[in-house]
């Protein structure tokens, strides 16, 4: 038998390949924030959003950096990857908005509150995910 502090760790271990791939994306967002320039073309404007990128971009790592499970981790990758391009093709740093009107989605009927939440949580795109859970 091991000694307490030789026991192997319980909890499942980020590989190898995906810390690579988190670490790859933290140096893109780094990269980008040096090239970014507001579509407004004013300097206030690009520092202002240079400063959000770069605050939102540690808030979220930070904020994620002690996950385990192989699949949030796949998430945030794919959440940070679809906002890093939509902000590249729309040039704005900031999350877009969704549009869903208030019980829209369907009739009220027995349980109509709880399953309008629950449609409205899966309605949601994966690059806002984070976005509402921070603000």
């Amino acid at each position: 038998m091991l000694p307490p502090n030789r026991r192997s760790n319980p909890q499942p271990r980020m590989t190898t390949a995906t810390r690579q791939e988190v670490l790859a994306l933290y140096r893109r967002i780094f990269r980008l924030v040096r090239k970014w320039q507001a579509a407004s073309g004013q300097m206030e404007d690009t520092i202002k959003e240079k400063q959000y990128i770069l605050n939102e971009a540690r808030m979220l790592f930070q904020k994620n950096k002690n996950l385990t499970d192989t699949d949030l981790i796949k998430q945030c990758i794919d959440e940070c990857t679809a906002r890093i391009e939509i902000g590249l093709h729309y040039q704005i740093p900031y999350p877009r908005p969704i549009h869903l009107p208030p019980m829209g989605l369907t009739p009220l009927r027995g349980r109509g509150l709880q399953s309008q939440e629950k449609l409205r949580k899966l309605s949601k795109p994966v690059y806002l995910k984070s976005h509402d859970e921070v603000s």
